[in-house]
């Protein structure tokens, strides 16, 4: 009885939310914005209220939260950046039932150091509402609205599984899109193997193993079943690998712009040119290294505030990536703004002798649960000659599970692979402050 109750509550919000979404992305600019402010006055009431970081900040600056009426007034705000949520994650969590009842989702994020960021049960289940906005381009380049397949290439207990386990548990919604996840680490002839029985209209990965998978089959010559969609998120896919498959494989590139600290940010339409951000669920601005914010087709910092979620609360978040905000409006018809020139994280794919690849998902799948590892740094010096880089809780720790690690490394990279380990204090991030857990100095002539 209580799953059923269950399932009809989490019904009630998302049909409660899913009024408007197809004419949401088309309303005026006043009342788009009209819709953005509203939220952004309640996340901040509920911030002032429940919000340990938030609630300290307003009262020891003075800052009187119902002067916040519009989006311009986050600026009396400071930024947050990510070694500030990182010190203290708690102070972030609301400390209502929502927040107590959030469910946490693991990042290793640009720092290459895990962190938990909580999605509350309500904004989780919008979220399928929200969907809609995107799920009426794949539908439109699909020909269909229900029937259609989706295969996923991740792993379990990525944030898009997880949320589909979620949905499972908390909604009964039928004509749900039948649904396949492939492990990321099975060898590209294994997941041809699966695509070509499952057959899905959909095939959804990450972009940088999507650009590689793709160029890998062309080379080898293997033919595959065509998805009449491919769409990524994730981590980035460069703009020569879009074109490649659009062109050698007739196949349209969608791309969702999204950050485990917002699932909503912007979405590629038809036109598939810039994201379409979602103004109402997530403000977006793009700041200068002096956290000012910049004119519109000026590159800077993408600076997010989180309009809904009531987990891990957010505003003015330095998100890290680079991007713009045009000036212009697309030819689709949409009035959201549009971002543009975005340069967010393209992966190092690890190429292996035999022509098999290996994306760092595969990687972070055996490190996500060693609780001993703060941080790891996996280099490709050779085809089969890796160093690995670990930062433990101690160096007891770090010679205790070595050989474990080191067993689950030669899984995926081939039992002849040399991997020469050692541990540090700390380890350095890349220029621009980015890290990259996984890093290859091999040049490959497919990828």
């Amino acid at each position: 009885m209580m799953q059923l109750l269950d399932k009809l509550y989490g019904n009630a919000v998302v049909f409660s939310n899913l009024r408007a979404q197809h004419r949401i992305p088309y309303f005026s600019e006043k009342k788009l914005h009209e819709l953005r402010d509203k939220r952004l006055r309640k996340i901040v009431q509920y911030a002032a209220t429940t919000v340990p970081y938030y609630r300290s900040l307003f009262q020891r600056e003075g800052i009187d939260p119902g002067k916040i009426r519009t989006v311009a007034d986050l600026d009396m705000l400071p930024l947050v950046d990510k070694h500030e949520l990182r010190k203290d994650p708690s102070r972030f969590l609301s400390t209502s039932s929502q927040g107590k009842n959030s469910i946490a989702f693991l990042t290793s994020g640009s720092t290459g150091l895990p962190l938990n960021i909580h999605h509350d049960p309500n904004s989780l289940l919008a979220n399928i509402a929200f969907g809609e906005r995107q799920r009426k381009v794949v539908s439109g380049i699909c020909g269909r609205t229900v029937g259609c397949k989706e295969a996923l290439i991740g792993y379990a207990g990525c944030a898009s599984t997880k949320v589909w386990d979620f949905y499972e548990k908390k909604t009964y919604i039928p004509l749900r899109p039948q649904r396949l996840l492939i492990p990321i680490s099975k060898t590209v002839e294994s997941v041809v193997e699966e695509l070509n029985r499952f057959r899905p209209n959909v095939l959804i990965s990450y972009g940088s193993y999507l650009e590689a998978f793709f160029k890998t089959l062309d080379s080898l010559g293997i033919s595959v079943h065509l998805p009449q969609v491919v769409l990524y998120g994730g981590d980035a896919m460069t703009n020569a690998g879009r074109n490649f498959i659009e062109e050698k494989f007739g196949v349209p590139v969608l791309s969702t712009y999204q950050a485990m600290e917002c699932f909503k940010i912007g979405f590629f339409c038809e036109a598939r040119e810039s994201f379409h951000l979602h103004e109402d669920l997530c403000h977006v601005k793009i700041v200068n290294a002096d956290g000012e914010k910049v004119a519109d087709d000026k590159k800077g910092e993408v600076v997010i505030s989180n309009l809904v979620n009531r987990g891990t609360v957010l505003l003015n978040y330095r998100l890290g990536d680079i991007a713009s905000i045009s000036s212009q409006k697309c030819s689709c018809g949409r009035t959201l703004s549009l971002l543009s020139d975005v340069e967010g994280r393209v992966e190092d794919i690890i190429v292996l002798p035999d022509g098999q690849f290996v994306h760092p998902r595969v990687v972070w799948s055996i490190f996500k649960q060693k609780n001993e590892v703060l941080q790891y740094q996996l280099i490709q010096h050779e085809p089969l000659r890796f160093e690995l880089k670990l930062v433990t809780a101690g160096q007891e720790a770090h010679h205790g599970f070595l050989r474990g690690i080191l067993a689950d490394l030669r899984e995926v990279l081939g039992h002849s692979a040399i991997i020469e380990a050692d541990f540090y204090d700390e380890l350095p991030r890349q220029n621009g402050g980015k890290f990259r857990s996984v890093m290859s100095y091999c040049k490959s002539n497919v990828i």
